[in-house]
């Protein structure tokens, strides 16, 4: 007799390098909590270029082409009377793992993090293709960017120059919505 077939899916085994095993271990994130979630590696870009310099001098890094449609963009936006801006960008997995430390510390759950923050090796940020995107419309990385004229523009014309949103509502990793961030995807 046949065994009946489960609608569950086993996840997968993660196979990720070394050093970024041993950061989640340090940090005690299951690979297999990577698996369910089905968290995508991100290898550190090797080559970055300034995108932008924010107002209080700090230099924004992505890799050359995403840096070149950021240019785009935001030019294209200011031209529509739109300000969009980099709050983030290229990130480390060294830093990536200080943020989650950070987060701990200040009494967040593991769980709660994991939530608003990527586990370092699986953020879109060290692929240097990421951005947090920021206006003068209101306070930076909070929900309510969703109601600001910068996030409709995206909406609308990000795609023209190759940046989706990464983390809508209800997305797939079980990331909270964050309607700030955006990627380059060349096509």
């Amino acid at each position: 007799m046949k065994k009946p077939r489960s609608n569950l899916r086993m996840p997968t085994p993660v196979e990720c390098p070394e050093q970024i095993r041993a950061v989640l271990t340090s940090l005690e994130i299951s690979t297999d909590l990577i698996a369910a979630r089905s968290l995508v590696l991100h290898p550190e870009a090797r080559e970055l270029v300034v995108a932008e310099i924010g107002d209080d001098g700090r230099e924004y890094l992505l890799t050359p082409a995403a840096a070149a449609k950021w240019r785009e963009m935001s030019a294209a936006a200011l031209s529509d009377d739109v300000v969009i801006k980099i709050g983030s960008a290229f990130r480390s997995v060294d830093r990536q793992a200080e943020i989650i430390r950070a987060k701990l510390a200040e009494g967040l759950s593991l769980d709660e993090v994991l939530c608003v923050s990527a586990p370092p090796g699986y953020s879109e940020h060290h692929s240097g293709r990421a951005i947090d995107v920021t206006t003068d419309e209101g306070a930076p990385l909070e929900l309510e960017f969703e109601k600001t004229r910068a996030f409709h523009w995206l909406a609308k014309n990000a795609g023209r120059f190759g940046f989706a949103l990464s983390y809508p509502v209800h997305n797939p990793y079980g990331y909270d919505c964050e309607p700030w961030h955006w990627c380059f995807r060349p096509t």
